[in-house]
């Protein structure tokens, strides 16, 4: 392994959140070119399937993860969080949340239908949502986002990468009610 992957691996290693490729630069004094190719030297050491472990992207940066097949093992081991311990009202709460992003309490509980006071804040514990300033509207209303947790977790790498409506095994008359449910608080915004 190259003496720059094998630093960059050490520091990927020990960090608690994922790093991004300037950050790795400005820590190891090279150039973002340099952090790049020896990402990629990393990667192909730590292709899934060759370690319990993976190099991945996620949140902005990169990061060591628990190789899928072998996360059981690890959450049996720690009693780790999985996110699909979630309810079903905290994962709808969720799932607002980071297609709406930033958005108000009453916007979610428009789109939801009920109050989603319990939610937010069991996610907000969680360290799945996060709040992210106040909306310029009557009472100043806290905006709520998604955390670098959140993205962790789902593997995501910013949100971008949250899967279209349409990829949902929901009937077209369901995915239907939310579009439409999300485009009203979308309108009503942009008011």
């Amino acid at each position: 392994m190259l003496p720059l992957a094998r630093r960059l691996e050490a520091l990927l290693f020990i960090s608690p959140r994922p790093l991004s490729t300037g950050v790795l630069a400005q820590a190891l004094d090279r150039r973002e070119e340099e952090i790049e190719s020896a990402l990629a030297a990393l990667r192909i050491e730590y292709r899934p399937g060759k370690h319990g472990i993976e190099l991945r992207q996620v949140a902005g940066g990169h990061t060591f993860a628990v190789a899928d097949d072998c996360a059981a093992d690890v959450r049996g081991f720690t009693g780790a969080e999985r996110p699909d311990e979630l309810s079903p009202a905290l994962l709808e709460t969720l799932a607002v949340v980071a297609y709406l992003e930033p958005v108000t309490r009453a916007e979610i509980a428009e789109v939801r239908g009920v109050s989603s006071e319990y939610a937010l804040g069991a996610l907000e514990e969680r360290g799945l949502v996060e709040q992210q300033g106040r909306a310029d509207a009557p009472g100043t209303p806290v905006l709520y986002g998604t955390s670098e947790r959140f993205l962790r977790l789902f593997g995501l790498a910013s949100r971008e990468d949250l899967p279209p409506l349409e990829g949902f095994a929901l009937r077209a008359d369901e995915v239907d009610e939310i579009r439409s449910r999300l485009h009203a608080t979308a309108e009503r915004r942009a008011r």
